[in-house]
């Protein structure tokens, strides 16, 4: 059995990491965590970096059978419903994805939101196989950073992480939205990503570094266990979590959290129009996070 080809491209206002991967015996391919544009100031929704993305799987002449998310990302909106809409494929995210709608379908007030991942076109469970073309995908429950992350171990070569860990002199996802956990990070990443072969490789969903030269995208099992200044080679879950709780008590929230959520939730389709035809995001005002004002004025 071949190999997949692997394509990345880098949304750089998010710093986040899509890829292609494609059978090269059958063209077919499935796109992992895509992005749309998204200006803040503006509330204006964009594609030009997705249709970036699809402009290369026509170019390709590819067949998109998969749109995969990772888990539902606090940082940029997801493409999955817009590139379907274009060129097909079925939308996949792991089933518990259900547990992230149920908590933000409450948090927003709304009501088109089904809190049993219908809007998804299939919900992984752990341990389920599914193919990408000829090429087998196996998928890992790895939450942690939110309850419903997930990897996909694409033909036992490569690993799709998501946000559970990042390059091995950065460290891991932060662990503090919603029923999310340290404890659970550090066994998702030492029993299972690290527990991988060691010549795996293991593709970012994110590259934050500073003053890099360049986005980094992939490393490999082995260099995370050596190198990784979080999670490697004999950390105790213990110093994990207390570590890893530490920095996250002064991080601040993502920049894209509240768009970002209420847009991937519902697989990337945008919220119902309301009355006057119009589409709107909620801004909850001082529900997440600390604030001492009253807003009884």
């Amino acid at each position: 059995m071949s190999s997949p080809e692997i394509h990345h491209f880098f949304h750089t206002p998010s710093d986040t990491f899509t890829y292609v991967i494609i059978c090269p015996e059958t063209k077919r391919c499935a796109i992992v965590d895509s992005a749309l544009d998204y200006a803040y100031n503006a509330g204006r929704v964009s594609a030009e970096y997705a249709d970036q993305i699809m402009e290369y799987v026509q170019q390709q002449g590819l067949e998109v059978e998969w749109l995969l998310d990772t888990h539902a990302h606090a940082d940029h909106l997801s493409a999955a419903a817009y590139i379907k809409s274009k060129l097909g494929g079925k939308i996949g995210i792991g089933e518990h994805i259900k547990e992230v709608q149920q908590f933000f379908k409450g948090l927003f007030n709304i009501d088109d939101v089904s809190g049993s991942g219908d809007e998804f076109d299939h919900l992984f469970s752990d341990g389920e196989t599914f193919s990408i073309g000829k090429i087998p995908v196996r998928v890992m429950h790895t939450p942690g950073h939110t309850p419903a992350c997930v990897t996909y171990v694409v033909n036992e070569e490569a690993a799709f992480v998501g946000d559970t860990v990042f390059m091995p002199d950065y460290g891991t996802a932060r662990c503090d939205f919603p029923n999310g956990s340290s404890k659970a990070l550090y066994h998702s990443v030492r029993d299972k990503i690290l527990a991988l072969p060691e010549d795996t490789k293991l593709y970012m969903c994110h590259d934050y570094r500073p003053n890099a030269p360049g986005p980094r995208y992939v490393t490999t099992v082995k260099e995370e266990r050596e190198r990784n200044p979080l999670i490697h080679d004999g950390i105790s879950e213990e110093a994990f979590v207390s570590i890893r709780d530490g920095i996250d008590r002064v991080l601040p929230a993502p920049q894209y959290i509240l768009p970002s959520i209420q847009v991937n939730i519902r697989a990337g389709h945008m919220p119902s129009p309301e009355q006057n035809g119009k589409r709107y995001l909620k801004m909850p005002v001082n529900v997440l996070g600390s604030s001492d004002l009253e807003l009884d004025f």
